[in-house]
């Protein structure tokens, strides 16, 4: 991203990268921070599209650390949720493997094994596939394509700094009479992008002349006594310090502490973490818009609430805060507001604020992986003040207490790993503070409890059994009820999932019970969707539905909640499906869960619906919508994985439909259907089958 939103030069480059699209599986645009290479790369990428049928996609990956979860990043990115057997990275090839499109990794230096690994698995196994990526230095792939990115000639480095410095000081032209200092201002500077940018901002404070002049004398500092130029890092690294020099010293401060977020952030997250009284807030709202006056901090969008600062701004504010020793002060007011985001969120799971909570939640994404991160990089280190390193034991307290704030933190996220899908990604962060907590302690308990919720939904059945038994025995013996009906409760839905009913209607038993004593309103729903599916899948739909109907009066009847009520609706339209002359009742309840779970985002649940509304179709003899229900379907039952989650008896039903629909408008009409429903978009599919259209449009 850029300081302005036009576009300046850059015309020998667009037609060389249109060039190397046409004969390049891997396209490395490479350079120094501030040079463009993203700009660059978006822009080649809009003038290509038309060449790619299944698009253009970029991945942005300033705002990740931890390359562990670059294939979960990427396949969020596609639109592949987490709740499948296979690895991500097989999910992500599996997507790719027939598509025609260009994928865009954005940044990649600081994952640049990572990057490399991904993109040499998908140059094998997905041939129709182009990517692009854009790092400081090479990926050191088979096949890559490197494509350095110059500094700007001096025509367009002048032209830009021209067209920045009359966004900061309306009227300024650049003429004959000031060419030749701009020129000199631009040359200086390498042409580097974002270095000229930052220098046309201070036109503000400083005359052209003395911000030339200044200038030369801060490079001559650096460059006394070298007789070679200064390398171009060095270049934007003085320029941005010359910035900084330039700050108030509120404004440095602000400049450092906003480093730790990750990604953007909202007004309200700056007044959060960055001012520790309700007076210095103020004055940190009014260094806010100064830094972002100054091209340091930028908007998202020109109508977004949300900032960010550009990585070589926000590495630089990174290295202050740590020389000034603060590091771990400020990771830890970021954590303490992800931590209260998140557990509100938890508090208000089953109520009319779930949804709005869920999209705040998913819009901090980043930062909830960066608060994540900074919990667990304990101990702190040196930075974290004065005679730190001596102070062992406060050192061992202060990581003990920040991987406390990690393990609330992650397990307060679990139903918000569950709505977004990436449940995958919730297991893994649990994983890492399981290691943390070997002792029997609460913490474990609790962990390995979110951890045997989130394991079910992500295929590992067996797994969940193990972490809930652990957590019950764990719990057990140290006295935490509302641990152990959980254990009971997550431990119902695994032995479902693993077909031993018998076995999971037990542990419903135990869990109503203490779900019950605990007041766990959210538990008890919970238990609602899953001892319906269990009585639908056992031959007791009267139950199920029955099961689901005080689920939903539990609810209320104008509940604005989605995630609860969308299973209830679905699992009563099973249930509904088994019972005779209930075909209207189901298809009601099939359609208000598609519309829920539409809203939600949530493939699997949608899958489900449709497929649903498909059984009832060849009761009516609507063969036609049953083969277009199915195939758009089957597209989702491919990203998510197993079909109905291999419960093998709704497979046996789909089977018979599915062939009743073959037999009565011929295998060829069939498959001709299946495949337009498979190809129309997702948005449209859901919006004819909740019109109760029979045909699709031409």
């Amino acid at each position: 991203m850029s300081m302005i939103t036009d576009f300046v030069g850059r015309e020998t480059e667009l037609i060389q990268l249109a060039k190397l699209f046409t004969s390049a599986r891997l396209v490395t645009v490479h350079g120094p921070g501030g040079v463009g290479k993203t700009r660059v790369s978006l822009r080649a990428a809009a003038d290509a599209v038309g060449s790619y049928p299944d698009g253009v996609w970029i991945v942005e990956l300033s705002g990740l650390r931890d390359p562990e979860l670059l294939p979960n990043t990427v396949a969020a990115r596609l639109g592949l949720p987490e709740q499948d057997a296979r690895p991500q990275v097989e999910a992500v090839l599996d997507h790719l493997r027939e598509r025609r499109m260009l994928l865009i990794l954005d940044t990649c230096e600081h994952l640049i094994d990572a990057c490399a690994n991904l993109a040499e698995a998908i140059l094998r196994e997905a041939p129709a596939v182009t990517l692009l990526a854009t790092s400081r230095q090479p990926l050191d792939v088979h096949g890559e394509h490197t494509f350095p990115v110059p500094p700007l000639p001096e025509a367009d480095a002048v032209e830009l700094f021209a067209r920045r410095a009359a966004t900061a000081v309306p009227g300024f032209a650049v003429g004959e009479d000031n060419r030749p200092e701009v020129a000199r201002l631009c040359q200086r500077l390498d042409g580097i992008p974002l270095a000229i940018e930052l220098a046309a901002v201070q036109l503000r404070t400083l005359p052209l002349p003395d911000l030339v002049r200044r200038l030369d004398t801060q490079f001559a500092m650096l460059a006394a006594g070298a007789p070679e130029a200064l390398p171009r890092h060095q270049t934007l690294r003085t320029a941005i310090e010359w910035s900084h020099d330039l700050c108030s010293p509120l404004e440095r401060a602000l400049w450092q502490r906003l480093s730790v977020f990750a990604g953007g952030f909202d007004l309200a997250a700056v007044e959060e973490v960055c001012a520790e009284s309700d007076p210095e807030r103020e004055e940190i709202v009014a260094a806010l818009f100064e830094l972002i006056d100054k091209s340091v901090v930028l908007r998202e969008s020109p109508a977004s609430a949300r900032y960010q600062l550009l990585d070589t701004i926000r590495e630089f504010g990174a290295e202050q805060l740590a020389a000034a020793g603060a590091r771990g002060r400020w990771r830890g007011r970021h954590i303490a507001r992800y931590l209260r985001m998140a557990s509100e969120f938890a508090e208000h799971f089953a109520d009319d604020e779930q949804m709005p909570r869920f999209h705040e939640l998913r819009g901090e994404h980043a930062n909830l992986r960066a608060a994540l991160e900074y919990a667990l990089d304990a101990p702190a280190g040196p930075d974290a003040g004065p005679g730190w390193q001596r102070d062992m034991v406060r050192q061992l307290e202060l990581a003990t207490e920040r991987e406390l704030e990690g393990s609330r933190l992650a397990t307060a996220l679990a139903g918000y790993w569950m709505i977004s899908g990436m449940v995958r990604e919730g297991g893994y962060w649990l994983g890492k503070l399981l290691a943390r907590f070997s002792q029997p302690t609460r913490e474990r308990a609790s962990v390995l409890a979110s951890a045997g919720f989130l394991a079910s939904w992500a295929g590992d059945v067996d797994g969940s059994i193990a972490e809930c038994l652990e957590a019950i025995a764990i719990a057990t013996k140290l006295g935490e009820p509302d641990i152990i009906a959980r254990g009971y409760l997550h431990m119902n839905l695994a032995l479902t999932f693993r077909g031993e009913h018998g076995e999971s209607a037990a542990a419903g038993l135990e869990a109503r019970r203490r779900l019950t004593e605990a007041g766990d309103r959210v538990g008890l729903l919970m238990l609602a969707c899953q001892m319906g599916h269990l009585h639908q899948l056992t031959g007791h739909p009267d139950e199920a539905v029955a099961t689901c109907a005080a689920g939903l009066e539990l609810l209320g009847e104008n509940s604005q909640e989605r995630w609860l009520q969308s299973y209830l609706y679905l699992v009563s339209s099973f249930a509904l499906f088994q019972q005779p002359g209930k075909d209207a009742e189901c298809a009601s309840y099939a359609s208000r869960a598609l519309f829920l779970k539409s809203e939600l985002g949530d493939m699997a649940g949608i899958a489900y619906a449709l497929d649903t509304l498909g059984w009832l179709a060849i009761r009516l003899g609507r063969a036609e919508r049953v083969a277009w229900l199915f195939g758009a379907a089957d597209t989702l039952w491919d990203r998510v994985g197993s079909r109905f989650g291999g419960t093998a008896l709704m497979e046996q039903v789909r089977q018979g439909v599915e062939g009743a629909a073959r037999a009565a408008i011929g295998v060829g009409r069939y498959e001709q259907l299946w495949r337009d429903g498979a190809a129309r978009p997702l948005e449209e599919i859901v919006r004819l089958a909740l019109a109760d259209a029979d045909a699709l449009p031409a």
